[in-house]
């Protein structure tokens, strides 16, 4: 099922257009409140746009005419699971196809199927409130798949789950998305490279990037999608071996891909452990010195995380302590040029 959707929505600054291909997981990317959960609640039919067209598989939901949500075969799944309390595992899972006219024992069959697919069948006769959260997130999706919907949305589905269920249930994502049309907001880089065919980037209500999962997050071309893979991002203007950004800041790369002319517009980027950290200016001349103030410190694995804005640098917790790093400080971050990454934006 292909799905082409466009909408607009003055209210909420929205205006975006995207396609997904049959049985591609399409991921959405972008800060809190640019529009990700509007565009579901728009392919869902939640939402009517001010202007646009929702067409599934060839077939307009909304348009000239709408198709309201439960005639749509949508399948939307929130963080919270919404489950019903009084009905038990394995009747919520069963409750689309009986919805749809299906016998109570083959939905049932169908409902014991997908439980066994997301690895909670032996939870078919609990009720929701004995379930763990991501026990009820896993029945959440079975119920979600149990619909055959032609269309899968799903909303931040493990952002409220704890961190110890987490890899488990995106395992079990990626196996039952395998060649179904699905679109996903999430805020997880994990998610993003272990679910997504392809990436859209969101900042405030457009599109700003989109391509291939793993391309886009190794080569952003949004300050975004920058921070979501991890690495450090400068856009500005190309020029005498350096990109130059409005604010100033200069950082000398090396261009990759395809030929940079002087003044193109252009991004370089570069991993915060490429990055040296001083309290006082460095001698000689580095082509990248940049002053900055620490914002935050972060636990990174062995190393503490830098923060200073948008700029990030990781040093050890030795160094931290040596450099007396704290909030606050002003401190200069220096790269190579050898380090930094440059292509056009």
């Amino acid at each position: 099922m292909t799905l082409e959707l466009s909408a607009t929505a003055a209210a909420r600054a929205l205006e975006v257009s995207l396609e997904v291909a049959d049985g591609e997981t399409l991921a959405l990317l972008g800060p809190n409140g640019t529009g990700k959960s509007t565009v579901l609640a728009v392919a869902a039919g939640l939402l009517r746009p001010d202007d646009g067209r929702v067409v599934l598989d060839g077939e307009e939901l909304t348009g000239r005419r709408v198709v309201p949500p439960h005639a749509r075969r949508t399948a939307l799944l929130a963080q919270d699971p919404l489950l019903f309390p009084h009905l038990t595992a394995l009747d919520n899972v069963a409750f689309g196809p009986r919805s749809a006219g299906v016998r109570r024992r083959a939905a049932r069959d169908r409902a014991r199927g997908w439980l066994a697919e997301v690895g909670a069948d032996d939870l078919a006769g609990r009720r929701p409130g004995r379930l763990s959260g991501g026990q009820a997130q896993r029945v959440a999706i079975a119920r979600a798949l149990a619909a055959e919907p032609r269309l899968l949305l799903l909303d931040e589905p493990m952002a409220a789950l704890d961190v110890a269920v987490t890899p488990a249930l995106r395992q079990t994502l990626k196996r039952v998305l395998e060649g179904r049309t699905t679109v996903v907001v999430t805020h997880d880089v994990l998610d993003a490279l272990l679910l997504a065919d392809r990436v859209v980037v969101l900042d405030r209500g457009r599109v700003v990037e989109q391509g291939p999962t793993a391309e886009v997050l190794a080569r952003p071309r949004s300050a975004f999608a920058a921070r979501v893979a991890g690495l450090n991002m400068v856009a500005g203007r190309w020029s005498d071996g350096v990109v130059r950004d409005p604010g100033g800041r200069s950082v000398a790369g090396t261009p990759s891909g395809p030929a940079l002319r002087e003044g193109d517009a252009a991004v370089a980027v570069f991993r915060p452990r490429a990055v040296s950290v001083f309290r006082q200016a460095p001698g000689g001349s580095p082509r990248t010195a940049l002053e900055v103030v620490v914002t935050d410190l972060e636990p990174h694995g062995d190393q503490v995380r830098v923060r200073a804005g948008d700029l990030a640098a990781d040093v050890t917790a030795h160094a931290a302590a040596e450099l007396d790093l704290a909030p606050g400080a002003p401190v200069t971050f220096v790269v190579k040029a050898t380090e930094v990454d440059v292509y056009p934006r």
